[in-house]
């Protein structure tokens, strides 16, 4: 799945949030699944604030200035080498067919892709599956506990925070030497991903509705389709 794909998913998920706030009518009352709501709040502001000053503008500046050719080709990179982790984490929760179609993509698209710069796999129909430790702890039934707002990361939760550090170990730009070239990766990442959720954002400042609660359940309800709904599929 490209990092366009990546934002429509996001963008349904976000109507279908919006679809239950409306049937929900906006309850009122403390949701048991956030009590460090004020907190978190506080957080999402500050995140925010480094978004519009810094994020946004660099990532609008890149999208106006890459050709899409680049761009795509530059995401692909990146998706491939997450490809490692997400076919690792596939078998860790026992997703063999899965993957060992995680493992033919990475081969397939590093040896005849250009290490990844042609997304050849997806053209002869195997389809990405994006897994990372949360999933796995969360297939395996850890709970995911309180929902939290991570500095600079935002949503996620207990559990996920936690797993964040092992993603984060498993990352293969850390292998990268010099630590110049590795955090000049990892920057270019960041932007990547952020222009690819431009028109995402612009759907959210539209919206008239209480943007840290809508974000919160769109996280949740994302989060518990990946793990659940893919735990019944692979029964």
């Amino acid at each position: 799945m490209t990092h366009s794909l990546a934002a429509s998913r996001v963008q349904r998920l976000l109507l279908v949030a919006l679809l239950g706030l409306t049937l929900a009518g906006c309850a009122v009352g403390p949701d048991k699944r956030d009590p460090f709501e004020n907190f978190n709040r506080g957080v999402m502001r500050f995140n925010d604030e480094v978004d519009t000053a810094v994020l946004k503008p660099v990532a609008t500046a890149y999208q106006e200035t890459l050709p899409s050719p680049a761009r795509k080709a530059v995401s692909n990179v990146f998706s491939n080498l997450g490809d490692v982790w997400s076919t690792a984490n596939s078998l860790m929760q026992l997703k063999i067919p899965q993957a060992a179609e995680g493992l033919m993509r990475v081969s397939i698209n590093t040896v005849f892709g250009l290490y990844g710069v042609l997304d050849i796999a997806s053209e002869m129909g195997l389809e990405r599956h994006r897994e990372d430790f949360g999933q796995t702890l969360g297939y395996w039934g850890v709970p995911a506990g309180p929902y939290v707002v991570l500095p600079l990361l935002g949503p996620s939760t207990a559990r996920d925070a936690g797993a964040f550090l092992v993603d984060r170990r498993a990352d293969l730009l850390r292998e990268l030497d010099p630590s110049s070239t590795r955090n000049s990766l990892f920057a270019l990442r960041l932007v990547d991903i952020r222009a690819s959720l431009l028109g995402t954002g612009r759907l959210l400042d539209e919206m008239a509705l209480d943007r840290y609660t809508f974000v919160r359940e769109a996280y949740l309800q994302r989060r518990r389709a990946e793990i659940f709904e893919e735990k019944k599929e692979n029964r």
